[in-house]
């Protein structure tokens, strides 16, 4: 018997045993699909396994790429939504035992819901933001792991609508700047485009490695990979961030200052040409 919200209940509740939501012992991927595809199949699919090593869960033999795409797609066709949709897969290991597991073996739940546009584009609006520094992001490997522990995410998205903002960048444990809240963060300053390395606790995003790549191929772009304190954001002369749903965000607003959006939008033009070609 349990109780739930003041009731007491005969029969367990889905919950009471279930490891990602006793302990954070979970990870996941969230996919765009557009026009039945998965979106930049082999990284999400890859990283999900790397992810599933790390944290030492067991890999099912027959839980092949083709596998993970094929469910995925499975339930985006009953919903009828591939044309443009969301979906996150959540890995987590079996029922039982309390922080020492009694097996390795996973199982899996996804979800999906619409999307409006296939195709990445700017959002124009207004889109101010701050650093969050209630908390902080330690520089380990976990924390460029998608798992299903996000307090600071959540503790920050709260204390960003309380104050009116539109996203919070995270800091590590060295002040140093890490992401945002919702994604990987980039700096331009000058012809550079900079953005942490993972090794500073950032989320090996999959949005991060394709832009990485997009602008490595634009003559007169320098791509770095450095480490950004938050005195530099104000030197920058554009700010954005980046997901595998929304594309490219760009920040309107820093503290006092204002900012382009000048390479975000060659960038996403050149990200959905890439995924044309594909």
């Amino acid at each position: 018997m349990i109780n739930f919200n003041g009731n007491i209940a005969k029969e367990d509740n889905i919950l009471t045993l279930n490891r990602a939501f006793l302990y954070g012992d979970g990870i996941f991927e969230t996919v765009k699909i557009v026009n039945g595809k998965i979106l930049f199949l082999e990284d999400h699919y890859f990283r999900l396994m790397a992810s599933m090593r790390v944290v030492r869960m067991m890999i099912p033999m027959d839980f092949t790429m083709e596998y993970f795409e094929e469910q995925i797609l499975n339930l985006v066709n009953q919903l009828n939504i591939a044309s443009s949709a969301r979906a996150r897969i959540t890995v987590f290991r079996k029922d039982g035992g309390l922080y020492l597991p009694k097996t390795n073996d996973i199982s899996f739940l996804i979800n999906a819901i619409s999307l409006g546009n296939k195709a990445y584009s700017i959002n124009a609006n207004e889109y101010e933001v701050d650093l969050y520094k209630d908390f902080y992001v330690t520089k380990q490997l976990l924390s460029s792991l998608k798992t299903t522990n996000k307090m600071i995410n959540i503790t920050g998205s709260i204390f960003a609508d309380e104050n009116g903002l539109a996203n919070c960048i995270l800091l590590n444990d060295s002040k140093n700047v890490v992401e945002a809240l919702q994604g990987n963060i980039f700096m331009v300053l000058g012809n550079k485009l900079i953005t942490p390395p993972v090794s500073e606790g950032a989320l090996n995003g999959i949005m991060r490695k394709q832009i990485l790549a997009v602008a490595k191929k634009i003559e007169g772009i320098e791509v770095c990979e450095e480490i950004i304190s938050p005195f530099d954001l104000q030197k920058a002369d554009e700010l954005f961030l980046t997901n595998v749903i929304t594309g490219i965000q760009p920040i309107t607003k820093y503290r006092k200052k204002e900012f382009k959006a000048n390479l975000a939008h060659l960038l996403v033009q050149k990200l959905n040409e890439s995924i044309s070609e594909n």
